[in-house]
């Protein structure tokens, strides 16, 4: 394989051939994926270093330039472009989605290992917590909570989703089903019935479907920093307000009465363009 000139944003890297493979050090991945810290990107592999392999991830002693024109070995963590992506994966920082997109792109294109679709078998495990979040959320049925999961991962169906990101997206819909599970905690309060959390249930949702439909398809075209950013906290501001409105539905409240009788919101709602 011939060497890549990569770049990702204002990070140009300096690809590392190894095994027939393109593969990118640890520290340049930490400043293309926002971090301040050159060793960032490390800390992130130690706190899920179960979830990688040999193929995605290895040290090697690499030159590395010393003072003045002198240069010394130093044993340093690189990752392949699907161990890239598993980092972005687990990477809270507001380019990380973005960041996902580029690596993909270039193992589809530039590096011609499109990512492979994965087996339903393989993926019983996000079957299963997808499950458990429909039975848990009643208001919910099987197709949103698909569209959910796929929305956070940028993905347009679920086999899309690499087989080594299925942990991270069971992570991510048991952290739903633990947000939604607190609308069963508020039966005594019933807080939606104040005038302000009903402003709030009704705005809420409707600016994040603003940002979903209108703002981030916008700045993901002009390749904005900020895209992956607002979509996160669309679906972050969405899923609250969804508590609130799920709990009140389930305590019969169908339209707000401090609003004039405007019908609550779903999460069905949300999901529709």
């Amino acid at each position: 394989m011939t060497t890549l000139a990569l770049s990702f944003n204002d990070v140009n890297f300096s690809p590392v051939q190894q095994n027939g493979q393109t593969w990118l050090t640890a520290s340049e991945l930490a400043g293309a994926l926002g971090y301040a810290k050159s060793d960032a990107v490390t800390q992130v592999y130690e706190r899920n270093k179960d979830e990688f392999n040999s193929s995605m991830t290895l040290t090697l002693k690499l030159s590395v330039k010393g003072f003045g024109n002198g240069s010394s070995e130093k044993e340093t963590r690189i990752f392949s472009l699907r161990g890239a992506h598993l980092i972005a994966m687990f990477s809270k920082t507001a380019i990380a989605k973005q960041f996902r997109k580029w690596v993909l792109d270039i193992l589809d294109k530039e590096v011609g290992a499109p990512v492979a679709k994965t087996h339903k078998s393989e993926r019983t495990p996000l079957h299963d917590a997808h499950a458990m979040l429909v039975a848990k959320t009643k208001h919910l049925n099987s197709s949103d909570a698909w569209k959910i999961i796929n929305q956070r991962f940028g993905t347009e169906h679920i086999e899309d989703i690499p087989y080594e990101a299925i942990p991270v997206a069971v992570e991510y819909v048991h952290h739903l089903i633990a947000l939604y599970s607190n609308a069963d905690k508020m039966q005594i309060a019933k807080p939606w019935e104040d005038q302000d959390v009903q402003f709030l249930m009704w705005y809420v949702p409707k600016i994040a479907k603003l940002i979903k439909n209108e703002f981030y398809p916008a700045l993901t075209l002009l390749r904005s920093e900020y895209a992956a950013q607002m979509i996160g906290m669309a679906q972050e501001m969405a899923c609250h307000a969804n508590i609130l409105n799920q709990a009140a539905i389930k305590n019969g409240m169908t339209t707000y009465s401090c609003l004039g009788g405007q019908a609550v919101h779903t999460m069905k709602w949300y999901l529709e363009k």
